[in-house]
């Protein structure tokens, strides 16, 4: 994968990786609010000897000095040291729970014990400190004697007691936090790594042309609507839906230049990928052109066409098949625009075989013959063999992947089904495709450094909230003038001023005839020039042109 790739795998799951990592956070910061703290103190001790008189003897005696210092830190964990320090303090811990709290080193090349103590509480940890390097100078001096008489030749002191610490050691909450949030970044973008790793589903064009070399059509996008309104490129023709299947119209164009693409069959890999809705929107957008298209619901299984097109399904093709009908029996005219539709008719109990028939292929022929470009709506390829049946007599397919509905071993194992019967797919087309995030519709041709993306929807919908404020304003506004015209227009009648509402109306009125779109009036005898409009009466016109259009 690319640098890009990554990215867009950082950008979609970007709510996981967030969400890990304030976790993780949070984690932190809660073991650092409910941990105990450890106050930490530090107590030196200084090692010498005793008794030496020339140089060479304080020099030999250093060397000793410097030997026996390691031995002394290791005796600081002892129960020599550690019990009286329990009884001289007052303790209650067991030996073994003070020296887990104890520890001492020397620094390198010195004669300087550093004795640590830990605790729940600052004085007691300095406390402790200090008392193991009095205890620790006592056991070494009664040790280190020669003789019943002789002193030690080793002195040890303290060269500094051990001071109440101001802050604990730990836990250290930043450091916490901070280590949390590395923690769960790093979680959360390996989680986001594995997710994409493990997801099969054909998701942007990058993944379909990993599946197969057939030239992508189009993409149609995902529309919500499309449930309650599925003929969008009819009720919304400015839409990007509509934008979007009069460009899958201009690519089918190319096929039908070669003149062996008059009839196609849509079809999908599996239920749900929307080649129904698809099938009816693009005859639409085609019949736009003059074309005589025509509309054939072969999905003899789970038929929806008709009742898309608000058809009665009753009569259709199952029944040219059999010969109930003839051609011109079934087939409806819809629109005014030369499209015709051919619905399934009565579910039969063997549409395969009813598919696969020379009956079937005698239709089909005929149907090339009537009209210039022929729509099959198949049914899928994999749960069933309809299509691929249905291809045999047509001669050409087109694969809808649905975006991320479909998987790649699904649209795999459906483009081998069709290139079994000798019919590779002609192309294929991506629908359902998300209008934001990561994997937005977008549309390249990069061939040329042309890219055509989808409308800013949020801009245009920004607009429209505008102009419904702006036209919730000017109907305020009205309100507000309808009373004081009516007072104005009142005092004029006592003062004996002539004149109809329109010149008196005030600038309620004027918006109103602005919103409205309609020219200033023009009545009696002495008409006045136009006055400069207001802020308001620009915005009560830009609303009316709004409506207009």
């Amino acid at each position: 994968m690319e640098l890009r790739d990554y990215l867009r795998i950082l950008r979609k799951h970007w709510l996981v990786i967030v969400a890990l990592t304030v976790l993780a956070a949070g984690a932190g910061l809660a073991y650092a609010t409910f941990t105990t703290p450890v106050y930490t103190s530090l107590a030196r001790v200084f090692v010498s000897t005793t008794g030496a008189g020339s140089t060479s003897e304080l020099a030999q005696g250093n060397s000793y000095t410097m030997q026996r210092v390691q031995t002394y830190s290791e005796l600081v964990k002892t129960a020599a040291v550690i019990q009286p320090t329990i009884d001289a303090l007052g303790l209650t811990d067991s030996v073994g729970a003070v020296r887990g709290r104890v520890s001492a080193t020397s620094p390198a090349n010195t004669t300087i014990i550093d004795i640590t103590a830990k605790g729940s509480d600052g004085r007691a940890a300095a406390s402790l400190a200090t008392e193991v390097a009095r205890q620790l100078i006592t056991v070494v001096e009664d040790w280190e004697q020669t003789g019943t008489m002789e002193a030690s030749p080793v002195s040890l002191t303290v060269a500094q007691e051990a001071e109440v610490p101001g802050a604990p050691t730990s836990p250290q909450r930043t450091m916490n936090v901070a280590v949390g949030l590395v923690v769960g970044l790093s979680i959360g973008i390996g989680v986001a790594l594995l997710i994409s790793a493990l997801d099969t589903k054909v998701r942007t064009e990058r993944d379909l042309r990993r599946i197969t070399t057939s030239p992508i059509l189009g993409g149609i996008p995902y529309d919500p609507r499309a449930r309650t309104r599925p003929l969008l490129v009819k009720e919304d023709s400015q839409g990007v839906l509509a934008e979007a299947y009069r460009s899958l119209r201009t690519n089918l164009q190319f096929l039908q230049a070669g003149g062996t693409a008059h009839s196609i069959v849509i079809t999908s890999s599996v239920p749900g990928e929307g080649k129904s809705t698809t099938s009816a929107n693009l005859a639409i957008a085609i019949a736009e052109t003059q074309t005589r298209v025509l509309l054939v619901e072969a999905d003899l299984r789970r038929p929806k066409v008709a009742e898309l097109m608000g058809l009665e399904g009753g009569v259709g093709l199952t029944d040219i098949i059999i010969g109930r009908v003839s051609l011109d029996d079934a087939i409806h005219p819809w629109g005014t625009s030369g499209l015709h539709v051919l619905s399934a008719g009565g579910i039969p109990p063997n549409p395969s075989e009813l598919l696969g028939s020379p009956t079937m292929a005698g239709i089909a022929r005929e149907l090339e013959e009537r009209y210039d470009l022929v729509l099959y709506d198949a049914a899928p390829l994999l749960p069933v063999t309809d299509a691929a049946v249905l291809v045999q007599h047509v001669g050409t397919a087109v694969v809808l992947v649905g975006v991320g509905t479909a998987h790649t071993p699904e649209v795999r194992a459906s483009l081998e089904s069709i290139e079994q019967v000798g019919v590779p797919a002609a192309g294929v087309v991506m629908s359902m495709l998300p209008l934001r995030g990561a994997d937005g519709y977008t549309y390249r041709r990069r061939g040329h450094g042309y890219a055509y993306s989808t409308p800013d929807t949020k801009d245009s919908w920004r607009r429209r909230r505008r102009a419904a404020r702006a036209a919730r304003k000017a109907e305020r506004t009205r309100g507000r003038s309808s009373a004081g015209v009516r007072d104005d227009a009142g005092a004029r009648n006592d003062a004996g001023v002539t004149g109809g509402a329109g010149l008196t109306g005030g600038a309620g009125t004027r918006e109103r005839e602005l919103a409205a779109g309609a020219n200033p009036p023009s009545s009696g005898a002495q008409a006045q020039p136009d006055a400069p409009l207001t802020k308001r009466e620009r915005r009560a016109r830009a609303v009316g042109a709004s409506r207009a259009e």
